[in-house]
């Protein structure tokens, strides 16, 4: 009796305080009757995207799968963990079981290794490329599935390409890699499966967290699991990191489930839940998974911009480049082709035509308390101004314009990229320089320029920097006290450093909010400087300017590539030849 009392002490000892016993239920069991589906073995070392690297994966077909029907999908990462039937998960033998129960939908699952670089010789070892690829932000591990991977598997299966028919799951490091699939590519995955996620700062995976409070929602449903004995170690604590995660998306009105547990970092726990998990991700299927669209707690949250019965329309195509959009006085928005050397006109009854057919290059458009456009000529390297009756005026030559502001006196603020500068035309057309960057501050390539609604301050987005700077307007127009005042969200960018926003134009809405086009939307920054809105970019291509149009100023346009796009907004735009007081900044 007293050995007996012991070996439950030693037990007891043995295990975290709270911990409880997981054991694999039915659903995880092989049954008699039950259809059971095929697995076949690929490879795969021809990879673009990784290189050199070679690696196994699995494909699942249930017995119910019919060749004439397009199928669900779900995506395993660490395949090879999860797809047999002897292991922890045994994923084919839950399938089977749901499949027949009707529990979820006919799904094929591809279950997915990692890649691994072979040493060159058997002295030399092996590149083990598990976290670079599942731990990185990006597209790039997207890119993989859906231009590699998938394409494979569909020539022997047909696949459904509704988003909603396709999920993703992980566990650890395949937990995150499976959220970022669904995160960067919504168009091609809706439903999200984390065991144990890896949403710590391994590879900068800890940003999560705070994006997806700020960035646009879209249809996602998202399971987590995880123990409150996961592991704590130098890249953060994956318990705490996972509670941020469930009340982050629960903030921003996500779909979301949080199964919390007493393990550690292992599979114990995922492994006696997944058919439960896999009956909340797929209920009420077929049923779209909804967006979130209402105004939750705080009013900064990025829904309150939002118009919920409106999404990204596109308004024009098949220009070369588009740029500088400005708006006039009656709501008309004109815009740039750079590429073609040509201005358009879209009117506030949505049509566009053509306004000037050889613009010199323009690359930014302002209208000014007289009625005139002004358009900085970067090909011409000079600066001008159309007359309502056509006549053009040149206000200044040998200069780079990019971008252009215009104040309620008729002065001019432009930037010029290259030399890192930012002028000045005054009134009467003396120009000057009011900052160089070389010599006064780190603005490294200045871009958007504009004026705050109350025109105390200038504005200038620095393309190569996470910051937009500020800059007090003097009686005389000179600049003073820069400051890197706008602090910017940046993508993960391999390419182009940390650190690159890729900030270019810029506009306010009559509250004092700064709107950014940048590579990872157009970012929203309150009167501090604090970015408390994304709104996602109407398409793959980065945005290259935007303002406020329309009738009413509560359309966004955005021009991107060879499209221009608009939104309809809960916000208002403001003329920028008409001041406007701002309210109190809430600090």
């Amino acid at each position: 009796m007293k050995k007996v009392a012991l070996a439950i002490l030693f037990l007891a000892a043995a295990l975290p305080i709270g911990a409880q016993d997981y054991t694999l239920g039915p659903d995880s069991q092989p049954h008699a009757g039950v259809p059971k589906g095929k697995v076949t073995k690929y490879s795969w070392n021809t990879s673009m995207i990784y290189p050199g690297s070679t690696r196994d994966y699995w494909v699942y077909v249930p017995a119910q799968y019919d060749s004439s029907k397009p199928a669900c999908l779900m995506v395993f990462q660490d395949g090879s963990g999860f797809v047999t039937e002897t292991g922890a998960w045994r994923a084919p033998i839950v399938f089977d079981n749901l499949i027949q129960q009707g529990a979820m939908p006919v799904t094929i699952a591809v279950f997915i290794n990692p890649g691994v670089e072979p040493g060159a010789s058997p002295n030399q070892g092996a590149r083990y490329n598990r976290s670079y690829e599942y731990d990185a932000l990006g597209d790039r591990y997207p890119r993989f599935l859906l231009e590699e991977i998938l394409p494979e598997v569909a020539k022997e299966y047909k696949l459904s390409t509704d988003p909603n028919d396709r999920a993703v799951a992980g566990s650890s490091s395949g937990g995150i890699a499976a959220f970022t699939v669904a995160w960067e590519r919504p168009d091609s995955f809706r439903r999200v499966l984390s065991f144990v996620g890896s949403f710590t700062n391994l590879r900068g995976g800890d940003v999560y967290a705070n994006l997806i409070r700020k960035m646009e929602p879209e249809p996602l449903r998202v399971f987590l699991q995880d123990g409150s004995n996961d592991q704590s170690i130098y890249g953060g604590s994956w318990y705490l990191a996972n509670q941020a995660m469930a009340k982050s998306l629960e903030y921003a009105g996500y779909e979301v489930k949080f199964e919390v547990g007493t393990e550690g970092h292992n599979s114990r726990h995922g492994a006696a839940i997944l058919p439960d998990a896999l009956r909340w991700l797929w209920h009420d299927y077929p049923k779209p998974i909804p967006v979130s669209k209402s105004i939750k707690g705080d009013q900064r949250t990025i829904t309150a911009f939002l118009d919920p019965d409106h999404d990204w329309e596109l308004v024009g195509e098949g220009y070369k480049t588009t740029e500088g959009p400005a708006v006039d006085k009656d709501g008309n928005v004109f815009f740039c082709d750079a590429g073609n050397s040509k201005i358009y006109k879209v009117g506030v009854d949505g049509k566009v035509t053509l306004f000037q057919s050889n613009s010199g290059g323009a690359t930014g458009l302002m209208f000014g308390p007289d009625g005139r456009l002004y358009a900085a000529e970067n090909a011409r390297k000079r600066v001008v101004a159309y007359s309502p009756d056509g006549k053009l005026s040149v206000l200044a030559t040998g200069v780079t314009p990019n971008d252009l502001a215009v104040t309620s006196k008729g002065e001019v603020y432009f930037t010029d990229s290259p030399a890192q500068k930012v002028w000045h035309i005054d009134a009467h057309g003396a120009k000057r320089v009011v900052f160089d960057g070389h010599k006064d501050g780190n603005v490294l390539l200045p871009n958007g320029v504009r004026l705050i609604p109350d025109e105390s301050l200038l504005a200038v987005a620095d393309t190569v920097s996470r910051n937009g700077w500020s800059f007090h307007i003097q009686a005389d127009g000179s600049l003073v006290n820069g400051q890197p005042f706008y602090h910017l969200e940046i993508p993960d960018d391999e390419i182009n450093g940390p650190l690159r926003s890729g900030a270019d134009g810029i506009a306010f809405d009559d509250q004092g909010h700064l709107y950014v086009a940048t590579k990872l939307g157009i970012q929203i920054c309150d009167q501090a400087g604090r970015v408390v809105g994304i709104i996602r970019n109407p398409s793959k291509v980065d945005p290259s300017n935007l303002v406020f149009g329309g009738a009413d100023l509560k359309t966004l346009y955005v021009t991107a590539g060879d499209k221009v796009y608009k939104r309809q907004l809960r916000r208002k735009g403001v003329f920028p030849w008409q001041p406007v007081k701002l309210p109190r900044p809430q600090l």
